[in-house]
């Protein structure tokens, strides 16, 4: 996704509300009888879309509406209002549209948001409906990657069908690389990454080696070995570790890796202002101020960051393909408990993840007027037509359905889309994919142990202060917050999740 719609940690408070009253799940019957009969009326639904956009509403967005409409009302009688509402104002329009018990008939839901929704019974559970009327989403989705959201055994949202997965490594600059004719394939540890930085510091000691992979990020968002179940605060190491869950803060192998870090740090290796520094890594890189950051990456990232940096790059894979809860869920597509007619919002859900035709409309526009078909599956902006002229130019595939079938702008690997299937089926499944934490019974510990980690997670993880004089620290403040009673919840949590699994 070349923009993510993930909270840091810190917000993901609001969102861990994981309710015992799921219970009392919303399956659309309640409304099921009165849709019957509306629907044998014979008449067209029209359905509300809402999701957010960044940037402003494209001028041709009706234009592009329309040609859905035309191929929605033919083949499930229902056709939609696209309603995209900028990033900056989703959280309230959203919650103001679902208080106000507006029409709302589909609705993009993020990761940070999920478990609240259905916490106050703002959303359908969508179990019945995936049967009655969503068997294409079935068919397209690993169920391993559809059962990943569910809630209490329910499923309430449908995850996009993107990247699953994420592998970690190192981002550098090509045109260094090839200066110091660096092996790439020979880079494969902290220790090869460390020889790497050390040559760039010697040769070109007017620039940093390493910096931040983003603002507010550190070495260790980018290099992990652990699922952190949502949050870091109670990891499962390695994936798996039987489901026992683990203070991150007070294992060995986080204790050297803050070390390491100090090290690169006291030797130049780091960016100075690493634990403040509000400068993005592409402009770092653009501005000859760096020459690598750790990533978290997948297949096309390579083409993803040098556009998106101006500056040709090339990556070094540290960690394997892995898959969480949280790359599962990063975005979905749920249905309001507003809607009137739930089988006809499901009937076209199924149709952004089967319908190419449906898809593409929504990625790129209408052909011929927002994009030109170059050869297969590739296409490029019309002539005389680039992306601040196109009336349509979202550049969101990502978050419509299926982008598996969704064409590739012209530059990006014409095979991506196999390759982003082979990614997700290759990798490691972590043994939690599919758990929730729900903070709700240790509001006051919690809020308290993000409190503690703000204040000591940047500078630790960045090599900016001792380890040696900080972390027991940071673990005392830890366990004065409350960290302990965390852990205990979540794997009694964990523990009930993986029984009802059996």
């Amino acid at each position: 996704m070349k923009k993510r719609f993930t909270a840091a940690s810190a917000l993901v408070i609001g969102s861990m509300l994981f309710l015992a009253a799921c219970g009392g799940n919303n399956t659309g019957g309640a409304t099921a009888a009165g849709d019957a009969a509306a629907n044998q009326s014979g008449k067209t639904a029209e359905l509300n879309v809402a999701y957010p956009i960044f940037g402003s509403v494209p001028k041709d967005l009706s234009a592009v509406q329309e040609a859905i409409n035309k191929i929605s009302q033919q083949k499930i009688n229902a056709t939609v209002k696209l309603t995209p509402i900028s990033f900056g104002n989703w959280e309230q329009q959203v919650n103001l549209m679902l208080s106000s018990n507006e029409k709302l008939d589909l609705m993009v839901i993020t990761s940070n948001l999920y478990s609240g929704l259905v916490a106050k019974g703002q959303i359908v559970a969508l179990d019945k409906l995936l049967e009655s009327n969503g068997q294409g989403i079935k068919k397209s989705m690993d169920p391993a990657y559809l059962n990943a959201a569910q809630i209490g055994g329910s499923t309430y949202a449908i995850p996009t069908i993107r990247d699953f997965a994420a592998s970690q490594g190192l981002t550098m600059r090509k045109d260094l690389v090839d200066k110091y004719n660096i092996d790439v394939s020979k880079i494969r540890t902290l220790d090869d990454v460390e020889a790497t930085l050390k040559l760039i510091k010697e040769k070109e000691p007017n620039l940093t080696p390493l910096v931040p992979g983003n603002i507010g990020r550190t070495m260790l968002d980018s290099y992990r070995w652990f699922d952190m179940l949502g949050d870091s605060m109670g990891i499962l190491p390695n994936y798996d570790n039987n489901l026992k869950v683990v203070n991150l803060y007070e294992t060995q192998e986080y204790a050297e890796f803050v070390k390491k870090m100090r090290s690169w740090y006291s030797a130049g290796l780091i960016l100075k202002d690493a634990a403040t520094n509000k400068t993005s890594q592409f402009d770092l890189l653009k501005s000859n101020r760096g020459f690598a950051y750790l990533s978290n990456m997948k297949p096309g990232f390579e083409q993803q960051e040098s556009k998106s940096s101006g500056v040709p790059v090339v990556t070094a894979n540290l960690v394997q393909p892995v898959s969480t809860t949280t790359n599962v869920t990063n975005i979905m597509w749920g249905i309001p408990i507003n809607s009137k007619t739930p089988d006809k919002a499901m009937d076209f859900l199924n149709l952004m993840y089967t319908d190419k035709d449906i898809v593409n409309l929504l990625d790129w526009g209408i052909a011929e007027k927002h994009y030109v078909v170059k050869s297969d599956n590739v296409i490029d902006y019309p002539a005389g037509i680039d992306a601040k002229t196109s009336g349509y130019s979202l550049n969101m595939g990502y978050l419509f359905g299926n982008q598996f079938l969704s064409y590739v702008f012209n530059g990006e690997d014409p095979k991506i889309w196999e390759k982003m299937d082979q990614f997700n089926k290759s990798a490691v499944k972590s043994k939690a994919l599919g758990f929730t934490f729900d903070a709700s019974a240790v509001k006051a510990e919690y809020a308290a142990v993000s409190n503690v980690i703000t204040q000591y997670k940047l500078p630790l993880e960045t090599g900016s202060v001792d380890p040696d004089k900080v972390l027991p620290e940071f673990m005392s403040k830890l366990k004065s917050a409350g960290i302990e009673k965390i852990i205990a919840e979540k794997q009694k949590q964990l523990d009930a999740w993986a029984q009802s699994k059996k």
